[in-house]
């Protein structure tokens, strides 16, 4: 299914998908999908107090937005990976960029692996996407997305000592391929990004779809 233009409608329509989209992520992980020992649950981000202004409406549903861990019934490592899909609040001013940045570079350095899904393209704050800013947390290495492919799908392996990323640009319209998810430095297994957004989709409202399914304008 092509992936479809979400800065069409309003953070809460994004946010109703996102949390069903994180859902299915989950449950088509814990269908066989995972290594022995190893299991996804759909939390809840810990954040600060949610704004009660009109104009903070995108990062108040950013705060409230869920992400999908992967964890390992060993408690002498308990969070494996984390796979976080962005909310357009998470970008909404350069503090909350940061923020959002920092936090996934705190999770790289503790050795917890990560899959970033960002459907939202750049802006003046992020002009490269959310690789680039959260890449200048851990290193001085230059990225670029490419001018037809303005979205971002970003696997990284956390070794303990350094970091791989493998990013994957996309556009509006473009099927989600699958993406790895580490649990080791060199072991992953394939995430359904494909299968779960359908799924979602699916399962979101029909009268909100409208908007989503009129083609582009001219």
């Amino acid at each position: 299914m092509p992936i479809h233009d979400w800065t069409r409608v309003r953070p809460n329509r994004f946010h109703d998908f996102h949390q069903t989209w994180t859902v299915a992520l989950c449950n088509a992980l814990n269908f066989g999908r995972l290594s022995p020992g190893c299991f996804a649950m759909v939390e809840q981000k810990v954040g600060g107090p949610v704004p009660d202004m009109p104009h903070d409406e995108a990062a108040g549903y950013a705060r409230k937005a869920n992400r999908v861990t992967v964890r390992h019934s060993d408690g002498d490592r308990d969070v494996v990976a984390v796979v976080e899909i962005v909310s357009p609040g998470n970008k909404d001013s350069r503090h909350t960029l940061e923020e959002s940045a920092g936090k996934a570079a705190a999770f790289l350095r503790a050795g917890v692996h990560l899959l970033i899904v960002d459907l939202f393209p750049p802006r003046r704050r992020d002009p490269q996407g959310i690789h680039q800013v959260l890449w200048d947390h851990l290193c001085d290495e230059p990225f670029e997305l490419p001018p037809d492919k303005r979205l971002t799908l970003a696997a990284y392996a956390a070794s303990g000592v350094e970091v791989v990323a493998y990013v994957e640009p996309i556009g509006v319209g473009d099927p989600l391929p699958d993406m790895p998810i580490f649990l080791t430095a060199d072991q992953y297994v394939p995430c359904p990004l494909e299968a779960t957004y359908q799924t979602a989709w699916e399962q979101f409202p029909a009268p909100l779809k409208g908007p989503l399914e009129a083609p582009p304008p001219a």
